[in-house]
């Protein structure tokens, strides 16, 4: 048999060989039958490739949990016989996801890509790893591999978007999501490529204009890419100040589709403080989500993620903030991970940044964020995301006072952001506190304007 890009695949089972399809379109295309391989490796215990998929399907849940719920996955996989090359570096990928070893499991993908250039699902993989430890260029590089033999594959070009993107190769971004939705006009990842072009451009009525008309596209994809792709549209809401839009996309896009999943988390946890940021009201919001942040318990699979969920808890005072924060300061003495020094010298700085906030100490908020910021991409995130600790260390530094360093702060965010309504209005208040009134009026004139 072979999978829906002609690769061989050991099956001769057509529920299992639907099953592995699914998984591997729905991996890259963000629909929520990836989860048919489940039913499929428990009911073929001895096909490899869908019990490996199955077990990598487990761990990007971004659990505590997950390794334990993969592991019965990874066991039938290993048994497996009579794997082809491929699939046997799925079986490996699985194990080494399992174990914890990202960069032998990068250098796998990046191998596997290279061998077969449309195996999606080691593509899909290797940019997701490089992703989260910040090394953009292995993300575009794991991409340009599967040219040309994935030419025909929408999803291949909007990964690339993605890497060109991230390396800030804006026009070779654009040209790639262009040339994904040319195959493919629904390709969400092109979408998502897109909304960050048009947002590093400072584009905000194209970027908003752009989103709005593919924004049907996403109804029924997984909590993920539904959130994320509206979260980047709330962006363009915040910047516009259309206040009312930004509350409804968050309430019923953004938050609630799936309150347990780590993405989804993060993502109403970091639009949510940009909104209190933008000087907006949001009621009691943070109440639901941190009570759902709180029962992550410890989790510390992921420091970007961490991070946030830290925030989320310092912000409503609950006192999982404190045991969190105990989570990571022994995280990062613990040698045996691969991304130990990561924890040790980025996110620790950044964590106690957070809890300075919280604590509103100003002060060390802005010793500790500033330790970290220069190196904040090696917690993962994408530079739109990141961008949430520098909005931190910002408030900090306009509640402390510091109004030399916050106007360097936000003409620097004006490049991005030229007319964005909350921006000015900030850069307004910070050039009358700096005895500019010229430069106060002009800032309050771009927010009058629109």
């Amino acid at each position: 048999m072979q999978d829906l890009y002609g690769l061989p695949i050991t099956c001769t089972n057509d529920a299992t060989r639907q099953g592995i399809d699914d998984f591997v379109h729905g991996f890259i295309s963000f629909q929520t039958k990836a989860v048919n391989v489940l039913k499929a490796a428990k009911a073929d215990p001895g096909n490899g490739l869908a019990n490996a998929y199955a077990a990598i399907l487990y761990m990007l849940l971004e659990a505590p949990a997950a390794p334990k719920l993969a592991q019965p996955f990874l066991d039938n996989a290993l048994n497996a016989n009579d794997l082809t090359p491929r699939e046997q570096a799925a079986v490996e990928a699985a194990r080494l996801f399992i174990a914890g070893d990202i960069p032998k499991l990068i250098q796998l993908c990046e191998a596997t890509v290279s061998a077969y250039p449309r195996d999606m699902v080691m593509l899909k993989l290797g940019q997701y790893h490089t992703f989260n430890i910040g090394d953009f260029p292995a993300m575009l590089r794991v991409a340009q591999k599967a040219q040309p033999g994935a030419d025909d594959i929408a999803y291949a070009h909007g990964m690339r978007a993605f890497g060109f993107e991230e390396c800030h190769l804006l026009d070779d971004a654009e040209a790639a999501a262009r040339h994904a939705l040319s195959l493919d006009k629904s390709e969400p990842w092109a979408h998502h490529a897109l909304a960050h072009i048009y947002l590093t451009r400072g584009q905000v009525a194209e970027g908003t204009a752009f989103l709005e008309s593919v924004a049907h596209h996403w109804a029924d994809l997984n909590s993920f890419m539904h959130t994320h792709n509206w979260w980047h549209l709330a962006l363009f809401y915040i910047s516009a100040g259309r206040t009312d839009d930004l509350l409804a996309a968050y309430d019923t896009h953004v938050w609630g589709v799936n309150k347990d999943y780590s993405q989804d988390q993060a993502g109403a946890v970091s639009l949510l403080a940009r909104i209190e940021f933008a000087g907006i009201e949001v009621g009691n919001r943070w109440q639901d989500v941190a009570d759902h942040v709180a029962k992550r318990g410890a989790d510390t699979v992921s420091p970007f993620l961490t991070l946030q969920y830290l925030y989320a808890l310092g912000r409503t005072h609950r006192p999982e903030g404190e045991t969190l924060l105990k989570a990571i300061e022994a995280r990062a003495e613990d040698e045996s991970k691969h991304d130990w020094h990561v924890w040790r010298d980025v996110a620790l700085w950044a964590a106690h940044g957070i809890a300075a906030h919280a604590a509103e100490d100003y002060d060390d908020c802005i010793r500790f964020l500033g330790k970290a910021l220069p190196r904040l991409a090696e917690c993962g995130g994408s530079h739109a995301q990141r961008d949430l600790f520098e909005q931190i260390h910002l408030d900090a530094l306009i509640r402390a006072d510091r109004t030399s360093q916050a106007q360097q702060v936000l003409e620097m965010r004006r490049t991005f952001d030229p007319d964005g309504i909350p921006l000015n209005t900030i850069l307004a208040g910070v050039y009358e506190k700096s005895g500019l009134p010229e430069q106060a009026a002009a800032a309050r004139a771009r927010v009058s304007s629109d």
